[in-house]
């Protein structure tokens, strides 16, 4: 352990101190040292903002600690960030109609704008026009009708779709 200097700042004695052994413990969570560091200099950082070292009861816990919670948040993030194959956005039925969803897809992305979001947040987000309306900045009573003339067309797309494919 190295002696701490006393005109040394708190925190930065406990970077000195502690530094190398979180640094240790962050690459053993994570497994790249890039990440690690960038751990433990978001923690030193946060506690240089907030003085929030003040509060723990064991400063060398409440280090380990924050920085096993810096790489988990980080973590979190990371796998939230997963991109969603786009084919598989509007349907998970297991016996599917491969074609049917193509077409319907095809369909509702000729549907004007308005009317797409209308029928998107109605029935796949599952809210009530009452709440469409609310999100889309209309009435009530325009979610509804876009949503009447939206069904039209599809059918319309639909139908003719089927009656060129028979």
């Amino acid at each position: 352990m190295p002696p701490t200097d006393q005109s040394m700042p708190p925190i930065e004695g406990l970077y000195r101190q502690h530094g190398g052994a979180l640094l240790l413990f962050a690459v053993s969570i994570c497994g790249e040292y890039g990440r690690a560091q960038d751990a433990v200099h978001q923690v030193f950082l946060k506690l240089m903002e907030t003085d929030s070292l003040k509060n723990a009861l064991d400063p060398k816990a409440y280090l380990f600690a924050s920085v096993r919670n810096v790489l988990l948040n980080d973590l979190k993030m990371r796998q939230r960030n997963v991109l969603i194959d786009a084919e598989r956005l509007w349907f998970e039925p297991p016996d599917r109609d491969h074609a049917a969803e193509r077409n319907l897809r095809r369909a509702l992305q000729a549907l004007p704008e308005d009317q797409r979001q209308v029928v998107v947040l109605h029935v796949w987000g599952e809210l009530t026009f009452a709440q469409v309306a609310e999100i889309l900045s209309i009435s009530a009573n325009t979610a509804a009708s876009r949503y009447r003339y939206a069904l039209a067309k599809l059918r319309e797309a639909m139908l003719m779709k089927e009656s060129s494919n028979a």
